[in-house]
């Protein structure tokens, strides 16, 4: 069984097909630049060399229909099914769901709780559809994974009649992530999930931790947007609301200006001038005092996070990093981790954390209580299981 698994965005659509007899990538690539004069799509396969294609993308039909006439050409002409990752399913979506006309329109009809990802990624399903109306087509939630937590966690505390009238609450986000680490994690382990109580920590641009008991989602940092929660490349994470307040009144900021504050102008970026950790972490070993405030500063929250999300689960088996981040920074796990061994029993062996490469690794000393553990995640092969499982079961 073939699975071409899309992530379409407002002008980008993110594509791969997998062999699902054994998993394999069969090909992977790109649509950029939809809209704009120049487009770009390209296309790579295990058996030929990557081909690009630069000419006008006027939309995301004309996208598909390159990159499903690239994929023709490189002898990957038919698939069984299409899985669409969407990021916001509100309360309506708690599993991967077939698509039909109706589907679609209550994915629009979210858009309002995720108006950059949910027009985009239901423009990438209507295209889908019209391009391969025969083909069964699945929608996998960004935040399904995370409707198993308890209404005490994903409650805010503000009059219930903004919940029940706005929908106002936690959702989370990286579900399909976090679903696929504490899978990878328990198979790792050789445990059942249902045995697990797990700490998952996607550590990305976007950054989140999660709260794992017995393989169901209890809490998670992201709330009702991905802006909660972490220090992030450029979002903020947690911060006293009143400081909006504050400055919507001393500066006259608006809501688009406060928008723009928190959510492109703040994180490693606000307080250090760059979101990428690789060259924070560079102008830190340089000197630059603001640099290791803003790796302190993450790695602080994250750590805070471990501890809350300790006392939630009441035992923790493993903390599981993913990401680019999680997989990457020897420095950002080492200050998520210190200290936390006389409260915690969490302890890093330095050398095992050095010398991480690649794939699921055991980073944890031998007198840790709790594992530490580092999990590639692979959310587009989640996106195919998940698909998968809908249109055989």
């Amino acid at each position: 069984m073939k699975i071409l698994v899309l992530n379409s965005g407002s002008s980008s659509i993110k594509f791969q097909l997998f062999e699902m007899e054994d998993e394999r990538v069969l090909a992977s690539g790109l649509i950029e630049q939809i809209g704009e004069i120049s487009g770009r799509a390209t296309l790579k396969s295990s058996d030929a060399e990557p081909v690009t294609k630069v000419c006008g993308i006027t939309d995301h039909q004309v996208g598909l229909e390159m990159m499903q006439e690239m994929l023709k050409e490189a002898g990957f002409g038919s698939f069984d099914a299409i899985g669409h990752r969407v990021v916001h399913g509100g309360e309506v979506f708690h599993v991967p769901t077939l698509i039909d006309d109706e589907v679609l329109q209550v994915i629009e009809g979210l858009s309002p709780l995720a108006p950059l990802h949910n027009p985009a990624n239901a423009a990438g399903i209507r295209v889908a559809k019209s391009v391969n109306p025969t083909l069964p087509q699945v929608a996998v939630f960004d935040t399904a994974f995370h409707q198993t937590l308890p209404k005490h966690a994903y409650l805010y505390a503000l009059p219930y009649e903004l919940y029940e009238k706005a929908d106002i609450r936690r959702y989370g986000f990286h579900g399909t992530s976090h679903a696929f680490v504490a899978q990878s994690a328990a198979e790792y382990l050789n445990q059942p999930p249902e045995s697990l109580n797990l700490i998952t920590l996607h550590l990305g641009n976007g950054a989140s931790a999660t709260a794992i008991k017995a393989g169901k989602s209890i809490d998670t940092s992201m709330g009702m947007t991905p802006l909660e929660g972490l220090v992030m490349g450029t979002r903020s994470g947690d911060l006293d609301p009143a400081i909006l307040f504050y400055l919507a009144r001393k500066y006259g900021m608006s809501i688009d200006e406060l928008d723009q504050l928190l959510n492109k102008q703040s994180g490693l970026k606000g307080i250090s001038g760059k979101n990428d950790l690789r060259s924070v972490t560079e102008a830190a070993a340089s000197g630059d005092e603001q640099a290791k405030t803003a790796m302190a500063m993450m790695g602080y929250r994250i750590k805070k996070y471990i501890g809350a999300y300790t006392a939630a689960l009441g035992r923790v088996d493993a903390i599981v990093f993913t990401g680019g981040i999680g997989e990457h920074s020897v420095e950002m796990r080492n200050l998520a981790c210190e200290g936390l061994s006389d409260g915690l029993g969490i302890m890093l062996d330095p050398d095992k954390n050095s010398a991480y490469k690649r794939g699921v690794m055991e980073l944890h000393s031998d007198q840790s209580r709790v594992k530490v553990l580092v999990v590639p995640t692979n959310e587009e092969l989640e996106i195919a299981r998940q698909t998968k499982m809908m249109i055989t079961s």
